[in-house]
């Protein structure tokens, strides 16, 4: 079928890909050294090293001849948009990055940004969670966002307080067991 006829985007269904984390209006983007440091080192492998070697792929897949059926060139501009947008985001989430060193913090008893907290739920649970930037944030690993709000109730309070905490669950009293920085 003759392309005139086809009624085609210039951008594929899949581009439309979730946007990441968004920062609370007004708020600092706060992130950890080893946080700022990760964001640069991909921003730099991205731009340095997967960026051109797409670029490669993508021009010598267009000197093959017909794009249309044309997988690698297909595959590589979809790519290639996908790295140009994380690239963008990286940019800018860099640019707006406040950078906060947890090992200078000098209250090393009270819970604030970098803070390592062990805590105890009512049901006797023990976690530990550390306290980084939305970007670096990983629960799993026990990297939580500093505007989860886990961290919002642990913020502030000192080693052996209990803090509450507010969820659509219902309420909790978390007991927080000990407070840790890294060393400088």
């Amino acid at each position: 079928m003759n392309k005139a006829f086809v009624k085609e985007s210039d951008h594929d269904e899949d581009d439309d890909l979730p946007d990441p984390p968004a920062l609370p209006a007004g708020v600092k983007n706060y992130m950890t050294t080893g946080g700022y440091r990760a964001l640069h080192d991909e921003l730099m492998h991205l731009m340095n090293t997967e960026r051109p070697d797409v670029v490669q792929t993508v021009s010598w897949a267009a000197s093959n001849g017909d794009r249309s059926e044309n997988g690698d060139y297909i595959y590589g501009k979809k790519r290639l948009r996908e790295i140009d947008r994380r690239i963008r985001f990286l940019t800018r989430r860099l640019a707006a990055a406040e950078v906060v060193d947890p090992a200078l913090q000098p209250n090393r008893d009270q819970v604030f940004f970098g803070a390592t907290v062990q805590y105890c739920d009512s049901q006797g649970q023990e976690t530990t969670v550390t306290i980084v930037g939305v970007d670096e944030a990983d629960p799993l690993a026990g990297r939580i966002s500093w505007v989860s709000p886990v961290a919002r109730a642990l913020i502030k309070a000192h080693e052996g307080d209990t803090v509450t905490l507010r969820t659509p669950a219902g309420v909790q009293e978390l007991d927080i067991l000990a407070v840790t920085y890294p060393d400088a």
